[in-house]
C-alpha cells in the first residue's frame, strides 16, 4: 500500500514537472519527463511493484540471490585463471588435437616421431643432427626479418 501511494506521488511530481517544462515551450522534453513520469504508476496498475515488494521481504529470495552471486564469482575466478595461465578450453583442445597428429620440429623437413608417431623410444631418443648454419647465413638471418617490412616502406615512398 506504501509503495503505490509513493509510486502515486512520484508520478503526479513528473508531471508536474512535464506540465511547467511545457509552458517554457520546451515540449519534446515535456514529453519526455512525462513518459518517465507515468512509468510508476504503469508498474504499480500491472502489479510488478506488489511483486517486487513481496520478494524483496523473503529471506528465502535474498538467499537465492547469494546463491547466484557465489555461483558468478566463481564463474569470473575460473575465466580470470584461465586468462592468467594464457591458455583458452580451445587452444588446449587444439594442443591435445595436435599430440595425437605428428610432431614436426621447427625447420625440420621431415617428422620427428617418424610415419604416424609409431616410432619407438629409441628412436625419439636420439637427437636428429641438424647442420650447423654458416656465418653468413647468421649474418643474413636478421635482414630478412625487415626485408618485407623495407618493401612496403619502400612501396608507398617511405
Amino acid at each position: 500500500m506504501l509503495a503505490e501511494t509513493i509510486c502515486s506521488a512520484v508520478s503526479a511530481a513528473g508531471l508536474g514537472i512535464a506540465a511547467v517544462t511545457a509552458y517554457r515551450k520546451r515540449f519534446l522534453t515535456a514529453t519526455r519527463i512525462a513518459a518517465y513520469s507515468l512509468v510508476p504508476v504503469g508498474l504499480v496498475l500491472t502489479g510488478v511493484v506488489e511483486w517486487v515488494a513481496g520478494i524483496a521481504f523473503k529471506p528465502s529470495v535474498w538467499l537465492g540471490f547469494g546463491v547466484l552471486g557465489l555461483s558468478w564469482l566463481l564463474f569470473m575466478t575460473t575465466r580470470a585463471v584461465e586468462r592468467r595461465s594464457g591458455t583458452t578450453r580451445a587452444e588446449r583442445k587444439a594442443a591435445r588435437a595436435a599430440g595425437r597428429n605428428e610432431a614436426v620440429a621447427p625447420a625440420a623437413s621431415a617428422p620427428s616421431l617418424g610415419a604416424g608417431g609409431t616410432a619407438g623410444p629409441a628412436a625419439a631418443a636420439k637427437p636428429q643432427a641438424q647442420p650447423k648454419p654458416k656465418k653468413k647465413q647468421e649474418a643474413a638471418a636478421p635482414g630478412d626479418d625487415f626485408s618485407d617490412i623495407e618493401a612496403i616502406l619502400k612501396k608507398h615512398g617511405i
